[in-house]
């Protein structure tokens, strides 16, 4: 595992009143084939000298090849504990993680992470392409092929003059482009993403969610996007699961059913994408209601 850091749209909808959920159209009901990560039973608990914490009760979804999923759920509710047992670096209490078919048991080499603090994710001795070149060196690639991938990258990021910079000399925003380039550079199947921008300005998250996307359509990873801004969820992705308080079991597996082409302003301003963000939002302050009712 690298550790940083298209599609069709998804047409109709469940109605003016409901979107459409469940697994038919939330993308679980794929073939095997389909699918590329699959989380079945996922728990984990947490011992402490006051009683064990279930943090997460029974997780289960699939993501299909090629997809972007975004996870949403109220504070506390076992996004990250969830993201560390994805990507291998925490085991669970039970149940088990797939990718490709194979169970994950410790960091996989197919998946990148990008982590909200980009700050500390980046060498700040090391220029922006040799950050970018790390991995792959690491990997032992040529270093011609390391150079390729590296100035597709930074291209993809709009990054491809700031390869000699250092990561100090770049705004906040950029450094995060950078910690993006690293992890697509390295070829993954899958992408997770943690929360990675909510350190940053307004003007520049809206940015990098359009530099997602266009990420995305070109080089068709499979990305799941975790954060807590239901707005973003609803732009980016093309399901938003949404988990209930912990002890947390998927509340909701939504279909988005938004053009494929988006953008910040036309998007945000269709009914539908009101309907759909109400919707999660409603999702959300039930789970925050029915905290602590489950035992």
């Amino acid at each position: 595992m690298q550790a940083e850091t298209g599609s069709s749209a998804m047409g109709g909808h469940g109605g003016p009143d409901r979107p459409a959920t469940g697994p038919s159209a939330g993308g679980a009901a794929g073939t095997d084939k389909d699918v590329l990560l699959s989380v079945r039973g996922l728990q984990k608990i947490y011992p402490s000298e006051h009683g064990d914490v279930e943090a997460v009760r029974n997780l289960t979804f699939d993501l299909r090849r090629g997809e972007l999923a975004c996870l949403v759920g109220p504070s506390g509710s076992g996004k990250t504990t969830l993201l560390k047992c994805i990507s291998g670096l925490m085991a669970p209490t039970s149940g088990e993680v797939l990718l490709g078919g194979r169970r994950v048991t410790g960091p996989p080499k197919d998946m990148a992470v990008v982590f909200q603090e980009y700050g500390r994710s980046l060498f700040p001795w090391m220029t922006v392409r040799e950050n970018v070149e790390l991995p792959l060196k690491n990997a032992k690639l040529p270093r011609n092929e390391r150079r390729r991938l590296a100035d597709e990258a930074l291209a993809a990021v709009d990054l491809p003059h700031a390869d000699k910079k250092y990561p100090w000399q770049l705004s906040g925003g950029m450094q995060q482009r950078v910690a993006i380039a690293r992890a697509v550079a390295y070829q993954p199947k899958i992408l997770l993403m943690d929360e990675p921008f909510a350190a940053v300005d307004a003007q520049t998250r809206a940015d990098l969610e359009d530099l997602i996307r266009d990420v995305w359509h070109r080089m068709g990873v499979t990305v799941l996007f975790v954060t807590h801004d239901i707005d973003e969820s609803v732009y980016l992705g093309e399901r938003v699961i949404i988990l209930s308080s912990s002890p947390t079991v998927v509340q909701e597996d939504l279909r988005i059913d938004l053009p494929d082409e988006r953008d910040q302003l036309t998007t945000r301003g269709l009914p539908r994408f009101t309907e759909l963000r109400g919707h999660v939002y409603e999702e959300i302050q039930r789970a925050k209601r029915e905290a602590g009712t489950r035992v």
